[in-house]
This record gives structure tokens, C-alpha cells and sequence, in this order.
């Protein structure tokens, strides 16, 4: 029995074999991949298929390449070591899979996965070897069949799960992209160990004496068979991959969907800034982890000075550009630390971490004023101006932490009474003050149901003639606890809480159905009503106003509104067109509280006004200061230069009275003359009647022509 010379290797079956070989160890990882899953169906099923397909594969690979051999004789294989082969593929697969799932570590994983993979293929491959005869002893190089091939498979193992598994490859792609890889170079290192195995080794001819032997044709037939189990298992495969992408699409999906969700949850949809969810949650946050350190945070509530206005006479459109960029201007100025948040309206809060005391808290709010009050413009090309009010809460010092931001919004509120444009830190007093506030403004918000305001009117004197020329309706409210109430208290909660507009409303209306008792009494009385800014950017103002007057059908000649000049310049265009259109009705107009803003002639000359009332800050000083008297007169001129009539309000004195007589003002009201009055006291007072004379409330009239003095001159 001579040993025949090395065979010579055809190359498609060894390419075949490669190609085997690598899906095999594809399928293989990617059943381990599934089988460290928590389901248990899903491991066994993974776990059953990937033993039997990697079988199938790694057993085919290995009749593929032995059939790749070019022997003098016809091929034959041992059905013994076949069978034995199927077996040993059959037991090991599931053995690696085993073991894989239990690794606890990639890296411990990709080594014990490489060295069962090259003992499984080195083993498969001899038992083919053994399938095909006997190499002799002591010819060729039969060790590189036994101890190379091994060395090379285990190194292309090693290296090919260390491609698929390794977390340091993740930046390469997916990780699908990278098992396939990974599956491809194992296949080239099988093909490359298969060769060498074959190449070297040299076989007998004789197996005669050997039972069970398989031609060539039904061997392959046989590794056909594997071929398709493999094929089907990359096809689960790539089905499972599809899948896999699909519910991780969806996924994605729905985690976007959920991040969409929280950023609305806890995002303003205007600015893109916080709302106040998740500013309370920040807080929350930064409490438990600064403690009661003293000084560790501040929070700032910043409300707009002006806004509604804006708002109002330009739309919305016009005033979401304002929140958006101020939005922007306060996060822009805001420390890296900071959280800006917008809660609602025109209200903003700050979060500062270790703003630096009272004095570092002292300056973000003044950076807040001065980044709110530089121009805007709007979208239109109007140029406007806003301010705003801060109210600044340092924690633990200014409460517990739950009621930080009420009374960051007490100290808010303070500085806008302070007259705004400033910021005020909390006082354990504004904390009582916000809650009668809140008291308050729920029981005016029954007042008007329950019948408990009522107008009060206060005469203005002719200057010349000495005559009753009209007077002005004033809000008072009659509360059922706390008595007599002056508009100075709860017309600033009527502001805040939105219930100027309805108040407003219910002034007007009944000074006009005063105005038809008075008419009906032969009576020509001149009434004057104040018009808050809110009123003036209501865009039924004209229609409130012509409904009131035609429903109790008085004069509108005899119907004065009155503003004040910081209303006008809030907005000046818009409130031009609305007073424009005011004057053009028949309704006259008088501007409150001359001399304490602008007071200029452009201002004048821009209002279609008839009348103007001086400050009473001024007319108190007449007669103990030159320059009071000088800027009344200065005052006096103006007007006239105008034609305009001029009143002076918080006439108290003779001296005040005579010094305005003598300056040639037109009108005089205050309390030299009369206290504010119910309407059916004002008529008793101007008649002359003893009983009212005697009041302590009230001075009798100083002139004597009874119901004459009632007939007014305009």
C-alpha cells in the first residue's frame, strides 16, 4: 500500500467550504446574541436553532472541503466518521452556546468562544480526514494537518468575535454590520487552515477492508441537505435582523415620541425655556443637593411692566416676538448655572445657584432690569419700550423652600407698587400682604353681584365765575368686613387679577346713569371718568362707551374721559388712534396727573385732549415754593397756547386757590371746596343745605346761588 503524492485542491469547493464556514460562525453568534435574552422561549428556540444550524453548517463546510481534493482515485468517505463528525458538530455547538451565554464578560466570552470554535473545527476536520483514510506515519508533513490549521482557526476566532463582540468596535456600525464582519474573516481563516490541512497531507488508496463507505455524489448530496438548513437559518436570520430593526425603529420612535412629550411637559412652547414643572423640579433638585446652606440659591420672579398694551393695541403675534426675545435676552444674560423659565403670561423666573449673597442676587436682578428694557421691535417696524418688576427670595432666609416662589411673586408685586422699573427682595410683611391681596381680589370679584360699590364724585370749581363746572366719578367700595375702601387699594388687585376690565366697565355705565338722573332733573352736570390702561387697549372700548351712552340717553358732550401721560406714552400709536377716534364721537377728553412725566409740548401736541389737570404735587407746594408756582404757571401758559382748559387738583388752601385764580387757571378741585360725595349728597352740598353743611365730612360751598351754580359752562 504505497502513500500517493499530495493531492491537488480544487478551488470552488474550498471556496464554498470558506464560505460555509463563515455563515456558520455568523448564525452561531448571532444565536448567542439572542439566547442571553431574559425570555426563556425565545433562548431555547435561539438556543435550538443556532445548535442545529451551526451543526449543519460547520459539518457541510467540512465534506466541501474534503471533496475539493483531486485524488488519483475515486472518492470515498468512512460513513463512521461522518456520522461521528455530525455528532461531535452537534454537541459542540451546543457546548459553545452553553458556555457563551454563561461568560460573564465580552472579553471573557470572545476567548472561550474562540478556543471552542477552533477545537470544534479541528476536530470536525480531522474526523473528515478520518473519513477518507489513513495517513501513514512518518511521511509528508502530517503535523501541520494536526497542530497549524487549529493555531489558525483558534487566531481567525479569536480575532473575528473580538471584531463582533468587542464594545470598542461599536463606532464601526451596527452591530449586525459588525457580526457579518466578523463572520466573513472567520471564513477566510477556515478556508486558508482547510488548505493548508489538505495540502500537506497524503492518503492510501486501499480501504477495502472498511464497511459503510459513501460515494463522492451522495456526500455532497448529504452536505446539500446542511447547505439548506444553513441557508434557511440565515434567512431567520436576516428575517429576526428585520424585525429587530423594525421594533427598534419603532423603538426610537416611540422614545422620541416620549422625549417630545416631557419637552412639552416641561417646556414652554413660546420661548423653548422651562415652564414652571420643570423649574420646580430643578429647585427640588438643587434643594437636596445644597441643603440649608445659607445664601446657596435665589430665586427672582420678574414680571413686565407694560406689556398688556403691547398686546393688546398690536396683537398677539406682535407680543409672542417680545416673550420670545426677552425669553432669549434673559437666558443670553443668565450664568451657565441659571435656569430661566417662563410660567405663564408675562411672567419669567430665575433659578440662581450661589448667586453670591444679597448683593450678587442685587445685581442679577438689575441685570434682568436693564436686559428688559432696551427696545424691541415689533414685527411690524414699531419700535416699543417695556420695564419690568423683580422680586428676589433667598433661601433658607426668606421661607421654605415651598413657598419660594409665592413669595419671590409678594416681593414681585412690592416693587411694582414701588412703582415698578425696580426689584424689591421679600419681607416676612409682603407674605400677609399677598394673602389679603388674594382675599381681596376674591371678594371684589363678588362686589359688583352683591351691590357693594358705589360712585362717589368730587366738584370742580370755574375759576372765574365760581361756578360748579362738573365733577369726577370716583370708585368706592363698601366691603362687609372691612368698611369704607378707597380705590388706591383695590383698584392696583382689580389691575393685577383681571378685573379692571368688568370694573371699569360697571364706572362707566353707572356715571352715565347718574349723568340721565341729573339730565332729567333739568340738571347740565359735566362728569368725568378715569380710564385705566387696560381700558384704553379693550378693543370694544368704543362700543362699551357708545352702548352706555345710548342706553341712557345723555348728552356725550357732557362725558369727560380722563388719562394719565404714562398711559399714552405706554403706547403711543395705539392709544392716538383710540382717543382720535374718542374726540371725533363728541367725547372730551382730559389728560390726569400733567407735570409728573414727560410734560412736554410734543406730547401736547400729539393728544387730541381739551383739557389738562396739574399734578397735586405741584399745587400743594403753591405758596411756600417759587419754583412750584413758577412750574404751575409755566403749566398755565402751555395749555392755553394750546387751547386747552387746565384743572388743579388737591386745591386745599385759600393760597392755593388764590394763586391759581391769579395764574388764570380755569378750574379748582379739592378739598377747600368738597370732599368726594355720593351723588345724592353732591346735590344737597351744592344747594346749600344746612344738613350737609354741617357735616364734619364735608365744607359748604363757598358761593351762594343754590341750584344756579349746577348750570355748568363748558
Amino acid at each position: 500500500m504505497e502513500p500517493h503524492s499530495s493531492p491537488s485542491l480544487l478551488w470552488a469547493p474550498l471556496l464554498l467550504s470558506a464560505l460555509l464556514a463563515g455563515l456558520s460562525f455568523g448564525f452561531l453568534l448571532h444565536s448567542l446574541r439572542k439566547i442571553r435574552s431574559r425570555d426563556k422561549i425565545n433562548t431555547f428556540g435561539w438556543g435550538l436553532a443556532g445548535t442545529v444550524t451551526t451543526a449543519c453548517g460547520l459539518w457541510s463546510s467540512q465534506v466541501a472541503a474534503l471533496t475539493a481534493m483531486a485524488l488519483p482515485w475515486e472518492l470515498y468517505f468512512r460513513t463512521d466518521a461522518l456520522g461521528l463528525s455530525a455528532t461531535v458538530c452537534l454537541v459542540t455547538s451546543a457546548l459553545v452556546l452553553a458556555s457563551g451565554r454563561l461568560a460573564l464578560n465580552p472579553h471573557g466570552r470572545m476567548t472561550l468562544l474562540a478556543g471552542e470554535i477552533g477545537l470544534l473545527w479541528s476536530l470536525c476536520l480531522w474526523l473528515g480526514l478520518r473519513s477518507l483514510g489513513t495517513p501513514p506515519t512518518g511521511h509528508g508533513a502530517w503535523w501541520l494537518a494536526l497542530v497549524l490549521p487549529p493555531m489558525v482557526v483558534v487566531a481567525g476566532a479569536l480575532a473575528a468575535a473580538w471584531l463582533a463582540l468587542s464594545p470598542r468596535w461599536h463606532q464601526m456600525g451596527p452591530a449586525n454590520s459588525r457580526l457579518w464582519l466578523g463572520a466573513l474573516l472567520f471564513g477566510l481563516t477556515a478556508g486558508m487552515a482547510q488548505d493548508m490541512a489538505l495540502g500537506a497531507q497524503h492518503f492510501v488508496d486501499t480501504l477495502g477492508n472498511v464497511n459503510g463507505l459513501l460515494d463522492v455524489t451522495t456526500a455532497q448530496l448529504a452536505a446539500s441537505a446542511g447547505c439548506i438548513v444553513l441557508l434557511l437559518g440565515v434567512f431567520g436570520v436576516m428575517v429576526d435582523n428585520r424585525a429587530h430593526g423594525q421594533n427598534r425603529m419603532l423603538a426610537n420612535s416611540l422614545s422620541e415620541a416620549n422625549r417630545r412629550l416631557r419637552e412639552q411637559a416641561l417646556t414652554d412652547p413660546l420661548t423653548r425655556l422651562a415652564n414652571r414643572n420643570l423649574f420646580e423640579e430643578r429647585l427640588e433638585e438643587l434643594l437636596t443637593r445644597l441643603g440649608d446652606e445659607p445664601g446657596s440659591l435665589a430665586v427672582l420672579f420678574i414680571d413686565l411692566d407694560g406689556f398688556k398694551p403691547v398686546n393688546d393695541s398690536f396683537g398677539h403675534v406682535a407680543g409672542d416676538s417680545v416673550l420670545r426675545e426677552i425669553g432669549q435676552r434673559l437666558k443670553a444674560t443668565a450664568r451657565p448655572t441659571d435656569l430661566v423659565a417662563r410660567i405663564g403670561g408675562d411672567e419669567f423666573l430665575v433659578l440662581a445657584e450661589m448667586p453670591g449673597g444679597t448683593l450678587g442676587a442685587g445685581k442679577l436682578a438689575q441685570t434682568a432690569l436693564e436686559t428688559v428694557s432696551k427696545p424691541y421691535v415689533l414685527p411690524n417696524g414699531v419700535h416699543v419700550t417695556l420695564s419690568c418688576s423683580v422680586g428676589i427670595v433667598m433661601y433658607p432666609d426668606h421661607g421654605p423652600s415651598q413657598k419660594l416662589i409665592a413669595n419671590a411673586d409678594a416681593a414681585m408685586y412690592a416693587a411694582k407698587r414701588a412703582g415698578g422699573s425696580t426689584f424689591a427682595f421679600f419681607e416676612p410683611s409682603m407674605d400677609h400682604d399677598a394673602r389679603e391681596q388674594l382675599q381681596l381680589q376674591h371678594d371684589l370679584r363678588s362686589a359688583l353681584d352683591r351691590h357693594e360699590l358705589e360712585l362717589y364724585y368730587q366738584p370742580k370749581i370755574d375759576g372765574y365765575s365760581s361756578q360748579i363746572t362738573g365733577v369726577e366719578a370716583l370708585v368706592r367700595w363698601h366691603h362687609p368686613t372691612r368698611g369704607l375702601m378707597m380705590p388706591g387699594v383695590f383698584i392696583p388687585i382689580a389691575e393685577r387679577f383681571g378685573l379692571i376690565g368688568a370694573l371699569g366697565g360697571w364706572v362707566l355705565d353707572e356715571a352715565c346713569r347718574q349723568l340721565q338722573i341729573w339730565q332729567n332733573q333739568g340738571l347740565r352736570m359735566r362728569v368725568s371718568v378715569n380710564l385705566t390702561p387696560q381700558q384704553l387697549q379693550q378693543d370694544d372700548l368704543m362700543d362699551r362707551i357708545h352702548r352706555a351712552v345710548t342706553r341712557h340717553k345723555i348728552d356725550r358732550r357732557l362725558l369727560t374721559l380722563e388719562i394719565t401721560e404714562s398711559v399714552f406714552m405706554q403706547n403711543k400709536d395705539a392709544a392716538l388712534r383710540v382717543l382720535t377716534r374718542l374726540a371725533q364721537d363728541g367725547i372730551t377728553l382730559s389728560l390726569d396727573d400733567f407735570g409728573t412725566e414727560y410734560s412736554s409740548y410734543a406730547v401736547l401736541s400729539e393728544m387730541p385732549v381739551h383739557q389738562l389737570k396739574i399734578d397735586r404735587h405741584f399745587v400743594m407746594k403753591l405758596g411756600t415754593s417759587l419754583k412750584a408756582e413758577a412750574i404751575v404757571d409755566g403749566i398755565i401758559h402751555m395749555a392755553h397756547a394750546l387751547n386747552l382748559r387746565v384743572v388743579a387738583e388737591g386745591v386745599e388752601t385759600e393760597e392755593q386757590r388764590d394763586t391759581l385764580v391769579r395764574l388764570a387757571c380755569d378750574e379748582l378741585q379739592g378739598y377747600l371746596f368738597a370732599k368726594p360725595m355720593p351723588a345724592d349728597r353732591l346735590t344737597l352740598w351744592a344747594m346749600g343745605d344746612d344738613t350737609v353743611h354741617g357735616s364734619p365730612d364735608f365744607r359748604p360751598s363757598l358761593y351762594d346761588d343754590g341750584v344756579a351754580l349746577l348750570t355748568a359752562t363748558s
